[in-house]
């Protein structure tokens, strides 16, 4: 099994920027592509960014490319998201999510863990 857990989330104005953090622990050696997906108020979970394991590809949604980045850092088993010129659009809970699948997944059901979300809120 693997664990993951956010942190980072919070509250900044439009414009702002945040970085949210996510570690893994358990069987991490099994931990292929890493995402970040999101859920606002209201609205359906959605696809942000992921990142193959070596961290050499890279999808992003539409709505974030070129705001934000995503990393990580597999000696530390860590995996970030920078985010920048935030809008009031990106308030949502932010998910940490894991997958087998050696190719960059977008979709959530390829993905098999999951943290517990942290909450980030873009004011205007």
């Amino acid at each position: 099994q693997v664990q993951l857990v956010e942190s980072g989330g919070g509250s900044v104005q439009a414009g702002g920027s945040l970085r949210l953090s996510c570690t893994a622990s358990g069987r991490t050696y099994t931990i292929y592509t890493m995402g970040w997906f999101r859920r606002a108020p209201g609205k359906e979970r959605e696809f942000v960014a992921a990142i193959s394991r070596q961290g050499i590809n890279t999808e992003y949604a539409d709505s974030v490319k070129g705001r934000f980045t995503i990393s990580r850092d597999n000696s530390k088993n860590m995996m970030y998201l920078q985010m920048a010129n935030l809008e009031p659009e990106d308030t949502a809970l932010y998910f940490c999510a894991s997958s087998w699948y050696v190719t960059v997944q977008t979709t959530p059901e390829k993905f098999d863990a999951w943290g517990q979300g942290t909450q980030v809120t873009v004011s205007s």
